[in-house]
């Protein structure tokens, strides 16, 4: 038996039935109230300027923010330790998914325009680069708690194409992730939508439905979440036994502010996500009495959360360099020659270590 079915592309929880099993189809306006199906105009409205508008935002503001951390490491490239191949990789990650923006920005206001072909690249480009940039935060983590508490280095500084290596089974492994959405992705004309042709995956089962979505939650989030909270909070306990100078205090904060970041900006949407699958896995059982108000307040939640949680592709130069203070110093230096005169406060540079390292003995030197 056909089913509804959802799957969130950019930021749109986009929502489908076939039509050709009308007793399915009449249970299903049934369990929304008497036969009311909902058109969705209002989360569309919505849609159509809260999302080319954060996106316009977030396009501009993540290219330069990454396309600088990009320009420092490559003026930088022969000394480029593990944490910087790391945030090498994440910050192409950001830029990838960041160049999808505008499509699902046109969908948004307009409707999709690009075909079936881009709408597969575009769908997969976006999904291989979002898991990748939560992966590569993993990877971050998992080295600093290593390198720090551990004294402990998986990768040699003299042999960078290891850790080139280790970052392309990531990005290996994210395609993998993507194979669904090169098979089920395509244009469509949604009747619910005022005919308005989107781009979206057309799945045939509720079961396939829900393992994407627990997928989704699993590796998108509470894997990373995991990993993320677990490293860093080691760290703090880490950096808190010793003497507390002000390198120290500095790095302390910026691993707050990091944890802190990544939460504020994923959590949201997770719970939102989780929301979504539990009142979907009961209208495919048709156990929910639900009406149409409700789905398009989760509609814009939805919209809401997950712009929110893609402007962490912002957030991450801020909190990933420009808060190092020797990436600030290399940048000013390769901007000094257009006028530039800023410089950072003596006594805040390290000559050989990093923020990072500054708080304990380790083998790392950053950019950053």
């Amino acid at each position: 038996m056909d089913a509804e079915t959802k799957i969130t592309i950019g930021a749109k929880e986009m929502d489908f039935y076939t039509d050709n099993n009308d007793s399915y189809i009449e249970n299903y306006n049934d369990s929304y109230g008497g036969g009311l199906v909902c058109d969705h105009e209002s989360s569309m409205y919505f849609d159509s300027i809260f999302i080319p508008v954060l996106y316009s935002l977030a396009l501009v503001v993540g290219l330069v923010g990454n396309g600088l951390v990009l320009v420092v490491l490559w003026k930088k490239r022969i000394g480029l330790n593990v944490t910087d191949i790391f945030i090498l990789h994440l910050s192409l990650a950001d830029i990838l998914l960041l160049l999808t923006l505008p499509f699902w920005a046109v969908e948004a206001a307009n409707e999709w325009i690009f075909g079936t072909t881009l709408c597969k690249l575009t769908g997969a480009l976006f999904q291989i680069n979002f898991y990748c940039g939560i992966f590569m935060l993993s990877c971050i983590s998992l080295d600093r708690y290593l390198s720090i508490v551990h004294a402990v280095h998986m990768y040699s500084r003299k042999k960078p194409m290891v850790t080139h290596s280790c970052c392309l089974m990531v990005w290996f492994f994210c395609l993998l992730l993507s194979i669904p959405d090169w098979i089920f992705l395509k244009d469509y004309k949604e009747s619910r939508h005022r005919d308005k042709k989107l781009c979206a995956s057309f799945h045939l089962s509720d079961s396939w439905h829900l393992t994407h979505r627990l997928l989704y939650h699993m590796l998108g989030f509470i894997l990373p979440a995991l990993i993320i909270l677990f490293c860093y909070s080691c760290i703090l306990l880490r950096l808190r036994r010793g003497s507390q100078c002000k390198q120290k205090k500095r790095a302390i904060h910026v691993i707050v502010a990091l944890v802190v970041a990544f939460f504020i900006h994923w959590t949201p949407y997770n719970i939102t996500l989780i929301v979504d699958t539990v009142q979907t896995n009961q209208t495919f059982n048709l156990t929910n009495q639900a009406s149409c108000e409700n789905i398009t307040s989760l509609d814009v939640a939805l919209t809401a959360t997950s712009t929110l949680a893609y402007l962490h592709c912002c957030v991450n130069p801020v909190l990933y360099a420009f808060v190092g203070v020797k990436f600030r110093q290399h940048l000013l230096d390769m901007l000094r020659p257009l006028g530039f005169t800023l410089k950072v406060p003596e006594g805040l540079v390290s000559r050989k270590s990093s923020v990072w390292s500054e708080s304990v003995d380790t083998s790392h030197t950053s950019a950053f």
